[in-house]
């Protein structure tokens, strides 16, 4: 089957069987992280609606917040836009023993910035040109850096937007910025094919995800992470709960006696 060839939708079933078992080696990274003092950079990328924040979610799902720290950045400031541009990425850089995970990055300079007029071409230039050197200079740094784009088809875009639309749990999702974007496809597509075209670099290259099938997506996208940094299981010695020390024993629910208790109403 060609890649340009749309595969039958994943059946829950088999997705969450799958997911089970990636989601238990993404526990096993996390100590390997944690025990080695890694330190990991992964950026997601993509057009909207391209199924970014659910795969982030499947992939923090059942591990701690303090080793994955997901970065989600709203708009700068006035302060941050009279900053050095990528200041305000990098003072969330992991420290030792964390993986820090850029729900959209200092690439949004490559994307929505461009394609909506918020930086001028020359600014758009220069970025393209410094950003291969800045991310050798992370990497020769010691941290480990991931590139993923998710690339979402056009009609399947158009179809999570208008189930945005019809959805009041989705509908937050949907900005102004996300319309405007919808009708700008092809100076997206520009844009993406200008930023790869630079930024595509042996020491920190892309690797593109097609999520047209949110669940193959997700799979996909664990299975490369956990491809992308070489980890050993830690074995751990055995935990045993403690036996409970009775002493100060107390009826400790009298305690509560006379507090307001929330309603049971489930």
């Amino acid at each position: 089957m060609s890649a340009d060839t749309p595969a039958e939708r994943m059946k829950r079933k088999a997705y969450e069987k799958e997911m089970a078992k990636l989601q238990v080696e993404l526990c096993h990274l996390q100590e390997w992280v944690k025990a080695n003092k890694l330190r990991v950079i992964v950026l997601f990328e993509g057009r909207d609606a391209a199924g970014k924040g659910g795969t982030i979610k499947a992939i923090t799902e059942k591990v701690s917040p303090r080793v994955f720290r997901v970065v989600a950045l709203p708009a700068p400031s006035d302060r941050e836009k009279t900053q050095l541009f990528l200041q305000r990425y990098m003072q969330h850089f992991p420290a030792a023993g964390e993986i820090v995970i850029f729900d959209r990055s200092w690439y949004n300079r490559a994307g929505v910035e461009y394609v909506m007029g918020f930086c001028t071409p020359a600014e758009h230039k220069r970025f393209l040109s410094l950003c291969p050197q800045m991310e050798k200079y992370i990497i020769e740094g010691g941290i480990i850096l991931i590139k993923l784009w998710l690339e979402v088809g056009m009609d399947e875009q158009e179809r999570r937007f208008k189930a945005r639309i019809d959805d009041p749990l989705r509908q937050w999702k949907l900005s102004p910025m996300d319309t405007e974007s919808y009708q700008r496809w092809y100076d997206y597509s520009r844009a993406r094919d200008l930023m790869f075209k630079a930024t595509n670099s042996k020491y920190a290259p892309w690797h593109v995800i097609r999520s047209d099938d949110k669940r193959r997506a997700r799979l996909n996208c664990i299975a490369h992470l956990l491809n992308s940094i070489p980890y050993k299981r830690i074995k751990k010695d055995e935990i045993k709960l403690p036996k409970r020390s009775d002493k100060g024993r107390y009826n400790d629910q009298a305690g509560l006696r006379g507090m307001d208790f929330v309603e049971e109403r489930y």
